[in-house]
């Protein structure tokens, strides 16, 4: 059972980890003559990411506390008004927020329970 769950929060880090580099590479390259392609296909991947989070976290079943769930989806819902804000008017700054907490959820995933 624990280790199931080890690699399920694998699975969910590498999926952050990956929703947070097709950013950064957009960002990057915000000159690139493809970046608004680019950016498009980062922010659905993100898109979609979020919204797994989303109904996993809705899920009455949910395992995790409460509060945590709250706090996870409160986040979620910021990381969807960023994404919208950067398909309405695309600015590279706006993206670092959004890859910070991508990397850090995906960094916090990865640690070992006590």
């Amino acid at each position: 059972m624990q280790k199931e769950a080890l690699n399920g929060r694998e699975l969910e880090a590498s999926v952050l980890t990956r929703a947070g580099l097709m950013l950064k590479q957009v960002q990057e390259n915000w000159l690139a003559p493809d970046r608004d392609e680019r950016l498009l296909e980062a922010i659905k991947f993100n898109q979609k990411v979020w919204s797994f989070f989303q109904a996993e976290l809705s899920d009455p079943d949910n395992p995790l506390p409460k509060n945590l769930r709250q706090d996870i989806l409160n986040l979620s819902l910021f990381v969807d008004k960023r994404l919208f804000e950067v398909m309405a008017n695309p600015d590279n700054e706006k993206l670092n927020i959004v890859i910070d907490i991508n990397f850090n959820i995906a960094a916090g995933l990865r640690m070992k329970p006590e």
